[in-house]
């Protein structure tokens, strides 16, 4: 099983960092609101949410080319934000 190597802090700065990845590019925002059901006013209430913060990590892991786009713009290892994840509520152990 693998152990969280982020803190909280860290796995929240980069589910923040994911969010914006998500919000530049129209058709990566188009696709997150229609898989989370989230509407565009509920999106910017629940950005400070635990659950959402996951979730917003997990849209992106479930795709590997947008996974590693956004690991690219941030120059990070493809791996981390699964490991930020785990900081989460509702993490899933195998990726």
């Amino acid at each position: 099983m693998n152990t969280p190597s982020y803190d909280k802090d860290q796995a929240e700065t980069l589910a923040l960092k994911a969010i914006h990845f998500i919000l530049a590019d129209e058709e990566l925002q188009q696709g997150f609101l229609a898989t989370s059901g989230v509407s565009p006013d509920e999106f910017k209430d629940m950005i400070g949410e635990p659950e959402f913060l996951g979730g917003v990590l997990d849209f992106l892991l479930g795709n590997e080319e947008q996974l590693i786009a956004f690991c690219e713009a941030n120059e990070i290892e493809p791996t981390e934000p699964a490991r930020a994840r785990y900081n989460f509520p509702g993490a899933i152990t195998d990726y």
